[in-house]
């Protein structure tokens, strides 16, 4: 029998939050957790949660621990219930996407937004492959600079 893929739960909360950490928390730890309790297909490898106003990747800490884990083999795919989570910007969300499938033979995406989600396992439309292609012209305009940002992160993640 296969093993269930390992997924992980991701939410970025704007620093007004921090007051009310002591709710934020327990409620986003329940919610991944009662969305694959009963899953055949995937196992909840862990719940991170950025309380930051921080808007780059490598500012914040739960989401380079992400980055760490998913590097170290720990996750296979990240959930989180809108894409805005994942990047402030088209930059960011490029070069992480890219970054996600250099990882373990690529590190997928699951939201949960309203009017377009994303979902590379599905990979509905082919998806996964406009993405990869989205990422890879976007970095081709750039590529040193997509070089400085994936080293500043590889380093935060040691």
């Amino acid at each position: 029998m296969d093993s269930k893929i390992k997924v992980a739960g991701y939410v970025k909360l704007a620093k007004l939050w921090e007051k009310r950490r002591q709710a934020a928390m327990p409620y986003h730890n329940q919610y991944y957790a009662e969305k694959y309790a009963n899953s055949d297909r995937f196992e909840l490898a862990g719940v991170y949660v950025d309380i930051t106003g921080n808007k780059h990747i490598c500012s914040r800490p739960e989401m380079m621990r992400l980055l760490k884990d998913c590097r170290d083999g720990k996750i296979d795919c990240i959930a989180t219930q809108t894409k805005g989570y994942l990047a402030a910007d088209t930059r960011e969300f490029c070069y992480l996407f890219k970054l996600l499938r250099e990882f373990n033979g690529g590190i997928h995406l699951v939201t949960e937004d309203e009017d377009y989600n994303i979902d590379t396992m599905q990979n509905a439309e082919n998806q996964l492959q406009e993405l990869v292609r989205m990422a890879e012209k976007y970095i081709s305009f750039n590529p040193g600079d997509f070089d400085r940002w994936k080293s500043k992160i590889m380093e935060g993640i040691q």
